[in-house]
């Protein structure tokens, strides 16, 4: 399947597109190891993200259809002295991977963030997401020598 790139917009996301949104998120835990999909639990935390004064979330959009969605949410970092940017989710459908979706998500977020003055933009990624790791690699994205963790409470 082909995709003009001039059908695609990006917006902010709202209410309405969050089923859309939860069916991206499905296909996204779909192929990371630690996650899995459970649309009540996304649509509680898009609901959450969308009314939060320091989050942020985009979707692109083609034809009135939600294709691919990235969030943002807003930290203070102690090394940085400053306010830095955390990308939890960035998800294309897959039949828009590859024509330029991802990319103008990731480059809405970093424009956002330089606005609000950010110093940094940090994201997790699977490590057996060979494509995905590529693709930030490809956008300027380097990586670290931290490891994430993480302990659940609930």
């Amino acid at each position: 399947m082909t995709h003009a790139a001039n059908s695609l917009s990006i917006r902010k996301g709202e209410k309405a597109d969050i089923p859309a949104m939860v069916e991206l998120l499905t296909q996204l835990f779909s192929i990371e190891a630690d996650f899995q999909a459970a649309p009540e639990k996304q649509t509680k935390g898009l609901e959450l993200l969308l009314r939060h004064p320091d989050a942020v979330i985009w979707v692109a959009e083609s034809g009135g259809e939600v294709v691919g969605m990235i969030t943002l949410q807003v930290l203070i970092s102690t090394a940085e002295g400053a306010a830095v940017g955390l990308i939890e989710d960035l998800v294309v459908a897959e039949s828009w991977r590859r024509h330029g979706a991802g990319r103008e998500l990731l480059r809405t977020a970093e424009a956002w963030a330089t606005k609000q003055s950010l110093t940094r933009l940090q994201l997790l990624a699977d490590r057996q997401n060979a494509a995905a790791l590529a693709f930030y690699r490809q956008q300027g994205w380097s990586g670290t020598q931290l490891m994430g963790l993480r302990k659940l409470l609930r």
